[in-house]
């Protein structure tokens, strides 16, 4: 009778172990589990680096620059100065119209910038048809490219955060800076304003630009008037944009921007005096208030505005990056600071773009 007892209490031990077992194997289950959400990725952990933001996770960084015809070099020194100077993973989006496209690809294909990352995109210029106001004092700033500032998200598909850049730039810091640049919540862009360096206010006084919106919006008329926009607001230059394409398609830019180019259409709305009030003037008005700052030292800019103005070379030297806005093209003559853009520039395997120099 007393036997019985015995396999009864090796069960219970045997169910007990069982438990445990279980109860481990579930236990490793959970941890294996949790690791692999929240697994850290091994490129991150040195790094202390805000997982939740998609900006940190998105490795490339898109640069839209155009490649128009007749100063298709500015593009090349610019691409090569960006590429030299930086290990970040940079996909250039190359904008062109159907008739250079094949001159920019070939430069790019039989040069030392094979090695970069690109797309090649083409600008319709049917999409500004009725919207341009012909301006014969300089035709240089109606071409269609000067535009495609304004079109963004047609024009690149899958990325957050873009940055845009004129082709009379070159690159001295790393883009990687640039892109990190910090846009406020509500903001679609972010600009360099004109009234941020205090090395350049000398230049600005001895050379007469403008640098409020009084130099690029007529103001005798009412439709600028009604804007509500104090004449001496400081301006901002936008040949170099930080954006947000989430932001700009939700605020729907481009349709406002096409709105005040069509207004300025039928009413003439725009200082004509000022070189590059075609495509900044829509921008001045939409972004009123509404736009984040860039680092100044990443836009030193009016070293083409006359062959005369010169910035000191330790200046320049600590500049991120350098635009040479205004007449004087580094790649034309005259010019200035010119040195430094050629330092980037890759000649043209084909010899159909050439420099303009006094020896020439």
């Amino acid at each position: 009778m007393n036997h019985s007892s015995h396999p009864t209490g090796h069960m219970a031990l045997l169910k007990k172990i069982n438990q445990i077992l279980l109860l481990l194997l579930v236990l490793t289950v959970c941890a294996i589990l949790y690791n692999k959400v929240h697994q850290v990725p091994s490129a991150l952990k040195n790094e202390t680096v805000d997982l939740e933001s998609p900006e940190q996770m998105e490795e490339e960084i898109p640069v839209v620059i155009c490649a128009a015809a007749g100063r298709m070099g500015a593009a090349v020194a610019a691409i090569s100065s960006i590429y030299s100077n930086t290990e970040a993973n940079v996909l250039f989006y190359i904008v062109g119209l159907k008739t250079t496209i094949p001159h920019i690809r070939r430069w790019i294909e039989n040069s030392k910038l094979k090695e970069i990352k690109f797309k090649v995109v083409e600008f319709n210029p049917m999409v500004l048809k009725g919207k341009i106001r012909q301006d014969a004092s300089r035709p240089e700033l109606l071409q269609p490219l000067n535009f495609v500032r304004f079109y963004l998200p047609l024009l690149i598909q899958k990325h957050e955060k873009v940055i845009y850049l004129d082709d009379d730039i070159i690159v001295q810091g790393d883009i990687q800076e640039l892109y990190d640049t910090k846009l406020a919540p509500g903001h679609a862009a972010a600009f360099s304003d004109d009234c941020d360096l205090p090395s350049t206010h000398e230049m600005v006084r001895s050379v007469g630009m403008q640098n409020t919106y009084m130099g690029f919006l007529d103001y005798r008329k009412q439709a600028i008037r009604d804007l509500g926009i104090s004449p001496s607001t400081c301006s901002f230059n936008p040949g170099v944009i930080v954006a947000n394409m989430t932001e700009w398609k939700h605020q729907r830019i481009t349709k406002q921007l096409e709105k005040w180019m069509q207004r300025n259409v039928e009413e003439n709305l725009y200082s004509s005096t000022l070189g590059g009030g075609v495509a900044t003037s829509p921008m001045l008005i939409v972004f009123h208030g509404k736009y984040s700052a860039i680092n100044p030292m990443w836009h030193i800019r009016h070293l083409g505005w006359s062959p005369d103005a010169h910035y000191s070379e330790h200046f320049l030297q600590e500049a991120k990056l350098l635009h040479w806005n205004g007449r004087y093209k580094p790649w034309d003559y005259p010019s200035v600071h010119t040195d430094l853009w050629e330092n980037w520039f890759i000649p043209d395997p084909s010899g159909k773009f050439k420099l303009i120099r006094p020896d020439s």
